[in-house]
């Protein structure tokens, strides 16, 4: 694998993990949205990464024998979470509240929210440590050249 490979796979991973941070920031954001445009409460999203260029498995082992490994990741998809229910509170004040007083509100819960955003922020934070490796490695092959 060459360092430039290297650096373009850790590119890719940090800018998936930004973009997954965007989408937690909008998730938190929205906590207590009860009307979207279409007139119901805001769904939480969810990013799903995937392998770039997947490639047959005999593929793979023939460019593996050449020193060729990964190509990095990317962001395949941004869906709204269906399989978890909205959070129904009591406040027939609210003008939201459907007849029997009860508002329909986002199906965000903070805690799992931040503790995704932790997870993206190590997670690129390890792309950061391995792109600092890969460009020291190239700084002391340079330094070698002298």
């Amino acid at each position: 694998m060459s360092l430039f490979q290297s650096f373009n796979i850790n590119t890719s991973g940090m800018t998936a993990q930004r973009f997954r941070m965007d989408v937690i920031s909008q998730n938190v954001a929205n906590v207590t949205t009860t009307r979207t445009e279409d007139g119901t409460p805001y769904r939480r999203r969810i990013v799903t990464f995937s392998e770039k260029q997947v490639t047959p498995f005999s593929k793979v082992l023939h460019n593996a024998r050449q020193g060729y490994l990964g190509n990095g990741v990317k962001v395949s998809e941004v869906k709204e979470d269906t399989s978890t229910d909205f959070v129904m509170k009591y406040d027939p004040s609210h003008p939201d509240a459907d007849e029997n007083g009860y508002v329909s509100y986002p199906n965000v819960n903070i805690i799992t929210e931040m503790t995704n955003m932790i997870d993206a922020s190590r997670s690129y934070e390890a792309n950061i440590t391995a792109f600092e490796t890969t460009k020291a490695m190239a700084m002391k092959g340079l330094e070698l050249g002298k």
